[in-house]
């Protein structure tokens, strides 16, 4: 072969092979199918190029949601209901709220599942509660499917399906959808916001927080609360969300974004900025039979109610405004003060959020859907409302007079109050019911604002299609152009089972999509279908028994077409419908896991008995060392009604030492073992209404010690008192009394720590913020003795019921 043959061949050869590189990747990818999340990477076939230099970069594949999906900002508001927010006619002006309803549409017939949990997974799913596992909330979990508390791998969260599809996520304010077993370093955290699908979670656990100070969580860590001035937690998460979303759109303008933005507002405990309290000064003097009926009145004006919708009665055992003492009616007007204030507060940081959209120029692609209430408004604050919460969980009762020493300072930090309940009923005008009441529509209704200039053409419109919380899912998916997802993560997913909205936006008289819904929480339950309601009160909120035996409860029957506010009961006159309805409920109740139906109090809130775990189940001794903190009450060791001892082996540096060395609890009600100017000092607060402190006579020396505090209960029943006792080295320093004990609850949010007590203090001894100690500590044991069986069956039965009172809050 020639020179010049051989060199054709040689560049043929090198030619071929440089295209059998080219044409490896040359085919374009096939379209994503993101029905199968993650959507799956293309499997390009292996090359055969040497040289990078001769081989061509195959297509990159990069995940991106469909062309012009919309940020999407869902917004939803504690415990405020249907007669509450001045966009829907009622006492708490929300200018962010009637801003947003200028340019979009009011829902006025827009329902949850009357409580927190149930109503949370919901919205965040597309799925009914129990299908959720969600029944109730997850400290009243069972063992039956439908109500173990933890979302099943196929009800993939709505936060999941936008990530995997090219979204940004995130999630600031009240996670209250993380059973209280699996909230430790311990886990599990599948069901944690930051492993549902948020990218980014700043907020607490739990269904409320102290506002002033908060037990916060920065994804996965716990960070300290925040001390500073003036400092609130509604003015925290704004800002958190504001700059998250700034940076977001800063890095990547064109992805777009999925925030959930959940207050605690206006969940109890009502914390607010002073100024907004005093905006109200007066405004609610004239009672909750006068505010029912101007609320009202408003409602129809506004067009949210129809013209001749008449008042629903008022429960009977809400007194009328008429009747009440002149102490009680300046009390009860001053609860509604600081709620109204609450609710104010609430909306400006949200419009915050929402100036801080349109500055970024981003508003007008956004999807805002702003939820007016999880639920109806609370009753749980019981007759007369609560300066501390806890004492309500302690079965201790607050008087008026109790209650008004307090005024000037209610809603500040010194408090953690609630509201009488006739407010509940006047916020959930023109309704019967409140909040736990799935039954009625005052726990269900909820006022619903939607708006997205760029994919809505009518702006300040009503709408009154039948629609419920598991609808927002599928709404937001069909907004984003995506698909309902069949797999998720390798799981087959559970349908959605709400209908989108999207219909409704240009076509206000289009027939309502979703036609039939349960509703069922604690034994109250009801069905709706094709205009008509039927349901049955089984339990009121602030009943401690059913009323009932579930086969033998009353059953109600309304034609909502008719009768907006069902005020008028045709059980008696249509009881084929009602039998028709009541058959369509068990039809549905087998479907969605919600039998068997446990209206059962006391016994579910025992973890054995209720077929949950329990972390600590009967252990009788605990050893922690430094660092371990955020020790919530479902997590640590039961120190109440019972004798216990705590050991402290710690090592004091030359000079002294000071601080805490084991706390739980705090401002209102706890306990703390720690060293006050170097002297052992044992303090327990009862409810914050009484100090008993035990203290060394001398301070430690420098060098290894051993601390022993031993607490003999005196026995008798629960919230007894007993002696406590300190050594040094296992010597006798001191010995006290502690008069009076916490039976059922120290708190809600507060935990228990080594080495620092964050948040409020237990003890006015030290700070808020310089409280840790300053010398080493090896271990701590927390060793308690068994509780005699007549005091355990009335310590089981006192923190069950604590315990069911603080879940139906919550």
């Amino acid at each position: 072969m020639t020179n010049p043959t051989r060199l054709m061949v040689w560049i043929g050869l090198c030619f071929a092979i440089a295209l059998t590189g080219l044409c490896a990747y040359a085919a374009e990818p096939a379209a994503m199918d993101r029905t199968i999340l993650p959507i799956a990477q293309p499997d390009y076939p292996h090359s055969t190029v040497l040289d990078a230099r001769d081989a061509k970069v195959p297509p990159r594949f990069d995940i991106k949601a469909p062309a012009g999906a919309p940020n999407v900002l869902i917004v939803l508001v504690d415990d405020m209901g249907f007669g509450m927010p001045s966009a829907f006619g009622g006492p708490v002006r929300m200018p962010s709220a009637d801003r947003l309803a200028s340019k979009g549409l009011r829902y006025n017939q827009f329902h949850t599942t009357a409580l927190c949990s149930p109503t949370r997974t919901a919205l965040l799913s597309g799925r009914n509660h129990h299908t959720n596992n969600m029944g109730s909330i997850t400290e009243t979990a069972t063992g039956f499917p439908g109500n173990t508390g933890q979302r099943p791998n196929n009800v993939a969260p709505l936060a999941e399906m936008l990530r995997l599809n090219g979204y940004s996520t995130a999630f600031f304010g009240k996670n209250h959808e993380t059973a209280p077993w699996e909230v430790s370093v311990s886990g599990p955290t599948d069901r944690w916001p930051s492993r549902s699908g948020f990218d980014k979670f700043y907020g607490f656990f739990g269904g409320e927080t102290d506002q002033w100070n908060p037990t916060l969580y920065d994804g996965m860590t716990r960070v300290p609360t925040p001390h500073y001035p003036g400092y609130n937690f509604m003015t925290d998460m704004a800002d958190k969300a504001i700059s998250w979303m700034k940076f977001q759109k800063a890095l990547t303008p064109d992805k777009p974004f999925f925030i959930y933005f959940a207050p605690g507002a206006t969940h109890a405990p009502h914390h607010v900025p002073r100024e907004w309290i005093e905006k109200y000064k007066g405004r609610f003097d004239g009672g909750w039979d006068k505010l029912r009926e101007e609320t009202l009145a408003r409602q129809i004006a506004l067009g949210v109610v129809p013209a001749g919708t008449k008042l629903a009665a008022k429960p009977k055992d809400i007194k009328d405004w008429d009747q009440l003492t002149a102490d009680e009616k300046k009390l009860f007007a001053r609860q509604m003060e600081v709620y109204a204030g609450f609710g104010e507060y609430c909306d400006h940081e949200i419009g915050r959020l929402f100036d801080a959209i349109a500055e970024t120029g981003q508003l007008d692609n956004t999807l805002i859907i702003y939820i007016l209430g999880d639920n109806g408004t609370s009753a749980e604050g019981g007759m007369f409302g609560m300066f501390c919460e806890m004492t309500f969980f302690n079965n201790v009762q607050e008087t008026v007079q109790d209650m008004l020493r307090h005024y000037d300072e209610w809603g500040g930090p010194s408090t953690y109050p609630h509201m009488a309940a006739g407010w509940a009923v006047a916020g959930d005008t023109p309704f019967m019911w409140t909040k736990q009441i799935p039954s009625n529509y005052g726990g269900t209704r909820n006022g619903m604002i939607i708006s997205w200039p760029k994919g809505i053409k009518a702006a300040n419109q009503v709408r009154s299609q039948w629609h419920h919380v598991i609808d927002v899912a599928p709404t937001v998916l069909e907004a984003a152009k995506l698909p309902e997802p069949k797999s998720v993560n390798g799981t087959v997913q559970t349908p959605i089972e709400g209908v989108s909205m999207v219909y409704s936006f240009d076509k206000p008289g289009a027939a309502s999509t979703h036609t039939t819904q349960y509703f069922e929480i604690f034994g109250n339950r009801a069905i709706y279908h094709d205009g008509w309601f039927a349901g049955t009160i089984h339990r009121a909120p602030w009943e401690k028994v059913s009323r009932r035996k579930l086969q033998d409860d009353v059953w109600e029957l309304y034609d909502t077409r008719a009768d907006f506010s069902l005020s008028n009961d045709l059980a008696a006159t249509n009881p084929a419908k009602l039998k028709e309805l009541q058959s369509l409920f068990i039809k549905d109740a087998t479907k969605y896991r919600v039998l068997p139906i446990d209206d059962r109090l006391l016994e579910r809130l025992v973890p054995a008995t209720a077929g949950r775990p329990d972390l600590m189940g009967e252990r009788a001794s605990l050893t922690l060392s430094e660092g371990m903190d955020s020790m919530s009450e479902n997590v640590f060791i039961n120190v109440k009604n019972r004798s216990l001892s705590l050991t402290a082996d710690v090592e004091i540096p030359e000079g002294g030492a000071n601080g805490v060395i084991l706390a739980q609890g705090g401002r209102f009600g706890g306990w703390s073992l720690y060293l006050k100017d170097g002297k052992p000092t044992y303090c327990y607060n009862f409810l914050g209404l009484e100090e008993f402190k035990v203290s060394a006579p001398r301070p430690l020396a420098a060098g290894k010690a051993t601390i022993r505090l031993n607490f003999d209960y005196d026995g008798g029943g629960v919230g007894k008192g007993g002696t406590a006792t300190l050594l040094v080295n296992n010597e006798k320093v001191a010995s006290g009394r502690i008069g009076r004990t916490q039976m059922a609850i120290f708190s809600a949010d507060e935990t228990a720590g080594v080495g620092l007590d964050d948040a409020t203090p237990v003890t006015t001894d030290y700070k808020e913020r310089d409280n840790a100690f300053t010398g080493k500590i090896i271990k701590v044991t927390v060793d308690v003795k068994p509780i005699g069986e007549a005091v355990k069956a009335e310590a089981d039965a006192a923190r069950n019921e604590a315990v069911v009172r603080k879940a139906i809050a919550d």
